[in-house]
C-alpha cells in the first residue's frame, strides 16, 4: 500500500534554496528530490512571503492600510521562504480537526436503519433535527451523507442500493454534448418563455419515455404538468415516433386547451412526430440541452416514483392498461411537500377549474390521422 507523509523542514528548505537560489522549476525539483510533482508545485503557494508582512505598519487589522503593499521594490514579488512554509504547516497541524460524522455510533445506527426504511438523505436530515433538536451530534446534511455512501469504505456494504434511484455511480448535473440526430424543427428550451420556468402558469407539461425490459419493446409515454405535479401514462408497443405521437394525441385530446399549452421534451428520436401532435391539438414542443435530464426534473422525478413499482429490467408485456392507471392514480393521490402537501390532483383539478373559468372554449383541435 502505498503511504503518504508530508514534506519536512529539511526538504522545505531545500525546495527553497533550488527555487530562490538556483531558479530552478518544478520538475527539475521534482527530481532533486524524489517527491511527486502535485506536492512541490502546491508548496510554493502555502508558503509565500511577502516583506509587507513583516512591517507592523502594513498589517491587515489597519483598515487605512492595504493589506500587503504593491509599491516599491521590496514589496512588489512575493517569493517562497522555507521558514514561512514550517510555520504556517506547523500552525495547521495543531488547528482542530472536527471529526467525521459518521464515527459517532448512534448517528451511524440511526442513518442505517432510516436507509433501509427506503429513506432519502433529505428526509433523514430533516427527521434528526426533529427527533434529536438539542444534539448537535445527530446531525448530518443531505449531500455529506450521499458523499459516505458512495465513498470507497462503504463500498462494500452497497448502501446505493437502499436510494431511490440506486445509481452505481453519483452523476454530475450538467450535460454534455449530443452526438444523436437532430429532430426535425426542434426548438431549443432557450426559446421556451421565461414565465414557463417559475411554475406560476398552468397547462406547461414535460414529456418522456418509460422503457421496459429487453427482448420486448413495450414502453409508457409519459406526460406531467408543471405546476400540479400530475402525471399521464400510456403503454405504447414500441418507442417509434408514430406510436409516442398517437399516445400523446390520446393523452392531451381529453384535456382541455388552455390546460395544454407546451410540453418539453427530452432528445430521444420517438418524440421526432412531435409536428403531428402539435397541428392536431394546437400546442407547441419545446425541447431540453442534451444530456440535460434537470431541465426536465418534474418528469424524472414523477418516472422515478413509477420505478418504485415497476423497477428497471421489470417487462411490461404482462401489464395492462388499468395496471398502469391504477399505479397513475396512487401517484397522483400522494401528498407533495412541494405542493404544501396537497396532492397532485387537488391543484390539478383546481387549477383545471380555474382555467376553465376564464373561457367559453375549453376544447379545440382536430383529429390526428396516420
Amino acid at each position: 500500500m502505498k503511504a503518504y507523509s508530508h514534506l519536512s523542514a529539511e526538504e522545505r528548505i531545500r525546495i527553497d534554496e533550488l527555487r530562490n537560489r538556483d531558479g530552478l522549476g518544478v520538475r527539475q525539483i521534482t527530481l532533486r528530490i524524489g517527491r511527486d510533482k502535485a506536492t512541490v508545485s502546491r508548496e510554493p503557494k502555502r508558503g509565500l512571503w511577502f516583506a509587507s508582512n513583516e512591517n507592523d505598519s502594513y498589517r491587515p487589522y489597519r483598515p487605512y492600510r492595504p493589506k500587503r503593499l504593491k509599491t516599491g521594490p521590496w514589496t512588489c514579488r512575493p517569493f517562497y521562504s522555507a521558514m514561512t512554509a514550517q510555520r504556517k504547516a506547523e500552525t495547521r497541524a495543531r488547528r482542530s480537526r472536527r471529526p467525521l460524522r459518521m464515527s459517532y455510533s448512534p448517528l451511524l445506527a440511526w442513518v442505517m436503519d432510516a436507509l433501509r426504511k427506503g429513506w432519502t438523505p433529505e428526509r433523514i436530515e430533516g427527521r434528526l433535527k426533529v427527533e434529536w433538536p438539542d444534539d448537535p451530534r445527530m446531525r448530518i446534511s443531505h449531500e455529506c451523507l450521499y458523499r459516505w455512501i458512495y465513498a470507497k469504505p462503504q463500498r462494500a456494504l452497497d448502501l446505493r442500493q437502499y436510494l431511490p434511484r440506486g445509481k452505481r455511480h453519483r452523476t454530475r448535473s450538467k450535460g454534455r454534448r449530443s452526438k444523436g440526430p437532430r429532430i426535425p424543427m426542434r426548438v431549443p428550451i432557450a426559446e421556451r418563455p421565461e414565465r414557463v420556468g417559475p411554475r406560476r402558469e398552468f397547462g406547461h407539461y414535460e414529456s418522456d419515455t418509460a422503457v421496459g425490459s429487453a427482448p420486448s419493446k413495450r414502453c409508457g409515454d409519459t406526460q406531467v404538468e408543471r405546476k400540479s405535479r400530475r402525471l399521464f401514462a400510456r403503454f405504447i408497443e414500441d418507442k417509434s415516433a408514430p406510436a409516442t405521437a398517437r399516445a400523446e394525441y390520446d393523452i392531451y385530446k381529453d384535456i382541455p386547451a388552455p390546460a395544454r399549452i407546451d410540453r418539453t421534451w427530452d432528445n430521444g428520436t420517438e418524440s421526432s412526430c412531435h409536428v403531428l401532435v402539435d397541428e392536431a391539438l394546437g400546442m407547441l414542443t419545446y425541447y431540453a440541452d442534451p444530456y440535460s435530464s434537470y431541465q426536465r426534473g418534474t418528469n424524472e422525478n414523477r418516472n422515478g416514483r413509477i420505478r418504485r413499482y415497476l423497477p428497471k429490467r421489470t417487462s411490461f408485456d404482462d401489464l395492462t392498461d388499468e395496471d398502469l392507471q391504477a399505479i397513475v392514480d396512487e401517484i397522483n393521490d400522494t401528498p407533495m411537500k412541494v405542493l404544501d402537501w396537497e396532492t397532485p390532483n387537488e391543484v390539478w383539478y383546481r387549477e383545471l377549474g380555474k382555467v376553465m373559468s376564464k373561457t367559453s372554449h375549453p376544447k379545440t383541435g382536430v383529429a390526428l390521422t396516420n
